[in-house]
């Protein structure tokens, strides 16, 4: 049996009772219900706190790994409920894009399908680069899980077509994630939207939704805003994600910024305009 360890708690942090955030617990036998310890780390600026939250679980005197995305090391096949909550799933690793922003190509060569597990919160690098026959099986699967599926991102505006689309729609989704990170994002971005929308997907569903980067070195704030109205003009709800550098480091005045772009609520009503009529 296997402890996981992590230096903080997320919406896809397992919760069991070999679960357990930062410093060991008092009065808790581990050796009498583990026989491994793993510190799991997401985040690269979790990097010095997870190693320290190592030396502090060696004392059980069980095996202790450390690992994660952070150290960028590629993972192999998907194991539900390991380093991820119930309903989590990775159906696919890798990306063919090699977006300067981003550590997956760093990490993984190329695009790796992997054998399918159950789940309807989709965490793959970007599905739609599959097969046909793998994104088909994952719609398949999707059919007999208990919620309407979510997919946190990995859908590529660029290649997406309408059959994908009929599946999504078919599938009831409850909520996706396309990206809007450089300006040539933004055309495929419009495209989709259009799709979209002929599937009662559009921005009136709040179904469909673009994570618009901003805070990177030599954005602004003025641009920023620019790029988060072009993802209401497309026809997706916008949501502001900032952007840290490998430390951890944000700029408070961004902060401010992204709390108006990604609260529902706020987005609609200071943009009332785009969310007239019906989809």
């Amino acid at each position: 049996m296997i402890a996981r360890v992590f230096p903080r708690r997320t919406n896809a942090t397992p919760d069991d009772e070999l679960v357990f955030i930062g410093e060991p617990p008092q009065l808790i036998d581990i050796p009498a219900i583990a026989d491994e310890i793993h510190v799991s780390v997401t985040f690269t600026y979790d990097i010095q706190q997870a190693e320290r939250l190592a030396r502090y679980w060696e004392c059980f005197g069980l095996p202790v790994k450390i690992g994660g995305p952070a150290y960028k090391q590629p993972a192999g096949e998907f194991v539900p409920g390991l380093y991820l909550g119930k309903g989590n799933t990775i159906t696919s690793r890798g990306c063919p894009n090699k977006c300067w922003f981003c550590s997956v190509p760093k990490v993984y060569k190329g695009l790796t399908e992997l054998e399918i597990k159950d789940g309807w919160i989709i965490q793959d690098d970007n599905l739609l680069a599959c097969s046909e026959n793998h994104i088909k099986a994952v719609f398949e699967m999707l059919k007999r899980q208990p919620e309407k599926p979510i997919f946190t991102g990995g859908l590529e505006a660029k290649i997406l077509k309408e059959w994908h689309v009929g599946l999504i729609a078919d599938a009831k989704t409850a909520r996706m994630y396309f990206a809007y990170d450089t300006p040539d994002d933004y055309e495929p971005l419009v495209e989709a939207g259009k799709l979209l929308s002929r599937y009662n997907l559009g921005l009136n569903t709040r179904k469909a939704c673009a994570y618009v980067l901003c805070g990177y070195p030599k954005d602004t704030f003025e641009l920023a805003e620019e790029r988060l109205i072009e993802v209401l003009q497309a026809g997706l709800f916008p949501y502001a994600m900032l952007y840290k550098d490998e430390q951890g480091n944000e700029n408070r005045a961004w902060r401010q910024f992204q709390r108006q772009w990604v609260n529902p609520w706020i987005i609609v009503s200071n943009n009332k305009e785009y969310f007239k009529g019906g989809d």
